[in-house]
């Protein structure tokens, strides 16, 4: 792989024009599909076998009218004063006319007379309606009431399920990564070429989404999560090469040698690395939950393409700026880059000679930071988590004040009449419950097969006592063929789901790339050790998100109303995609300390000049992840700021406590035993190395035996 990756690279730098063009059109053709046959973002949140997915199903069987999406109009007397009956009759009525809504429940007026409350039933799932026929149709219908000075607020799930415009934490991401390449290369064409290429890749990729889209269900978040994954790998893949690239550029290598021979070793280490992203997103699959799924798998297409434009564009753009890629005193005076960074090895040897105290300070650091998660609450994010000046939190809380917190998450409890057909017994008994405000009389359909009955229970949606009671009530109060839907149900259910199949997706993540490490650096503990450390990241990322979220500690500077809990999707989410990306700096950090050990036999010495070496590469492309990440933390939807927070914690972490401090103290006391593999092992398991079999040990070997016919970069890195 490596000698392909060589030539693959050396081709491009010297016919750069081709394989941009190429490029070119790749992307024009992914993103022309995308535009003329893609399809449409929608959230799938089949949960199969669950109380409320069967309630769904009944529904949708026998009584389709009341089985689609509702909304949920406001409407709420500026001066405190009493509605206008006809303005909500005529509104109720325009209402009544909007595709896809079959039917409207009566007005609900509060106690007070100054709020209304009208409720629109649609027969289709929420994620079956187009972008324009939902919230800008609602305040159509409703204009009438707004040019009367009303205030008009909706909420429900067809306004909660408008995905706020994005485009501000992309450009924050880029406009800091350039900042920080600038300063890390100190050449403007150095700093623009992995964002170009990056960018090449992130369109390919996006646009490949929405081919996606036009065959399965894809989540309507997963391109924002996808772009914010993409972008950060991307940079960090094109940094990574471009690096190498510099360094053989500073050894006096031709243009297309350097980069041939980046791409056959920093190269590599990108492949692996992406397909440990790939591994670890492929994960997401053991959720059994639709939508985490197609996250998964649209991220996937993301990385992937970011890889591809590493190993390909990037050698061929690299050609084209020659040595302008340099400092330009670098190019006119000829001098020498230092690659290592003198403070990071006398750092590394300093904590090489004491590894005890670095290491237990170090852990009691990461367990701290991780101890709040311990208490952590996860729920699904709703409407009482947006900003105060969106119209669904509006609506949430002026549905609060005059109705009552549980208002906002009535429980539909579908019963099948040729089961149990005492529907007003059952509504009696409901109604008897503690924790129970009101049951609706039942609606019957037309086949007088189903009925439905509407019950509003006494706490909101997020407080632990709605989870309490949707148990309490499917455990002692529905008889057969009852069950309950509606939106606190699912969540119950979703959450349940959700904290069931972690330990699953983390197991066989783990394993995964416990395996694919050891096939790599030859050895049980390396990969034992870089498992353990991504974990302690990852909880410690936990605890600040709990810290931060459902604590309170910074919710209100991250532009939250208040503290909410950690949504239900992140703790999955987070770990699939952070366990990958954290492996990127494993990998290439462990691939230049075996470098070195294979070369000197030094276990101790080849820590501190592995650390050396990728000192400033790895501290510039944490940085410019972390900034990508914190970032889309100014996101609107709570989903992505949580994602963005927690990522940006983890790689911080990563590549500041385990990387300077737990990598080599834990390396240091293990020494030679680092790489020790036993021999049965060893020769049961594929060989393949992120450098070129041995490296430069490979190339000597090579022209001992007479290769000096072959390419001198093939002679170097020697072949897979």
């Amino acid at each position: 792989m490596s000698r392909l990756l060589y030539r693959l690279g050396r081709a491009a730098a010297r016919r750069p024009w081709r394989f941009i063009a190429v490029w070119v059109l790749v992307v024009a053709a992914i993103g022309g599909a995308a535009g003329v046959a893609g399809g449409s973002l929608h959230d799938d949140y089949t949960l199969a076998g669950t109380g409320s997915q069967r309630a769904a199903d009944l529904l949708k069987e026998r009584f389709p009218a009341l089985s689609g999406a509702d909304a949920r109009v406001v409407v709420h007397a500026r001066d405190g004063g009493a509605l206008d009956q006809a303005g909500l009759a005529a509104a109720r009525q325009r209402l009544g006319a909007l595709p896809h809504v079959s039917a409207v429940d009566p007005v609900r007026p509060s106690r007070d007379g100054a709020t209304a409350l009208i409720t629109v039933r649609y027969d289709v799932p929420v994620t079956d309606l187009a972008p324009g026929e939902t919230l800008d149709r609602l305040r159509e219908a409703t204009r009438g009431l707004t040019a009367a000075g009303e205030q008009v607020e909706f909420g429900g799930q067809v306004p909660e399920n408008v995905t706020a415009p994005g485009g501000v934490a992309e450009a924050v991401g880029v406009v800091a990564a350039l900042v920080i390449l600038l300063l890390a290369f100190g050449s403007v064409v150095a700093a623009g070429l992995p964002l170009a290429v990056a960018l090449a890749g992130l369109g390919a990729g996006v646009s490949g989404i929405f081919v996606l889209a036009a065959f399965a269900n894809v989540a309507t978040t997963a391109p924002t999560l996808a772009m914010m994954t993409g972008l950060g790998v991307g940079i960090d893949y094109a940094l990574f090469i471009l690096t190498r690239h510099r360094e053989g550029l500073a050894e006096g290598l031709e243009v297309a040698e350097a980069a041939g021979r980046a791409n056959a070793t920093a190269g590599l280490s990108v492949l692996f690395a992406g397909f440990t992203v790939l591994l670890a997103l492929c994960g997401l699959v053991l959720s059994r939950v639709p939508v985490f799924m197609t996250m998964g798998f649209a991220t996937g297409i993301v990385v992937a393409a970011t890889v591809a434009s590493a190993v390909t564009l990037l050698p061929a753009v690299l050609g084209l700026a020659g040595r302008r890629v340099l400092r330009r005193r670098d190019r006119a005076e000829g001098a020498t880059i230092g690659a290592e960074s003198p403070r990071v090895r006398r750092w590394a040897e300093h904590v090489g000679r004491r590894p005890w105290p670095w290491l237990l300070a170090a852990l009691v650091l990461m367990l701290t930071l991780a101890a709040p998660a311990l208490g952590m609450r996860t729920w699904p994010s709703d409407a009482s988590s947006e900003p105060a000046s969106n119209t669904v939190r509006q609506a949430y809380d002026l549905v609060e004040e005059s109705y009552g917190a549980g208002a906002n998450g009535p429980l539909l409890v579908a019963v099948d009449l040729r089961v149990s057909p005492d529907a007003e017994g059952l509504r009696a008994r409901l109604a008897a419950a503690g924790g129970v405000v009101s049951v609706a009389p039942p609606q019957v359909s037309p086949d007088r097969g189903a009925a439905v009955l509407v019950v509003t229970p006494e706490y909101g949606p997020q407080d632990e006592r709605a989870t309490e009671l949707v148990d309490r009530l499917r455990a002692e109060v529905l008889p057969p063929g009852a069950e309950i839907t509606g939106l606190t149900a699912a969540y119950v259910d979703l959450s349940r789901i959700l904290d069931e199949r972690l330990w699953p997706v983390i197991g066989a993540v783990v394993a995964t790339s416990f395996l694919m490490l050891m096939i790599v650096f030859r050895s049980l503990l390396a990969p034992l050790k870089a498992a353990a450390m991504n974990l302690l990241s990852i909880g410690a990322a936990y605890g600040v998100l709990t810290a931060v979220f459902q604590w309170g500690w910074g919710a209100e500077l991250l532009g939250l109303p208040h503290s909410v809990p950690v949504s239900s999707f992140i703790v999955l989410l987070m770990f699939a995609v952070l366990f990958g990306v954290s492996m990127d700096y494993e990998v290439f950090l462990l691939s230049r300390v075996r470098e070195e050990w294979l070369r000197t036999g030094d276990a101790r010495g080849s820590v501190s000049t592995g650390l050396a070496v990728t000192g400033r590469v790895i501290t510039s492309a944490a940085l410019i992840m972390v900034a990508v990440f914190l970032g889309f933390a100014m996101d609107p939807g709570l989903v992505i700021k949580q994602m963005g927070v927690g990522l940006a914690v983890a790689v911080a972490l990563d590549a500041t406590v385990v990387r300077l401090v737990l990598v080599p103290a834990t390396m240091a006391l293990l020494g030679r035993a680092n790489w020790w593999l036993p021999g049965p092992l060893d020769r049961l398991l594929p060989s393949f190395d992120p450098h070129g079999a041995d490296g430069p040990a490979y190339a000597a070997s090579r022209e001992a035996e007479g290769g000096a016919s072959a390419e001198p970069g093939e002679r170097e890195l020697g072949r897979v």
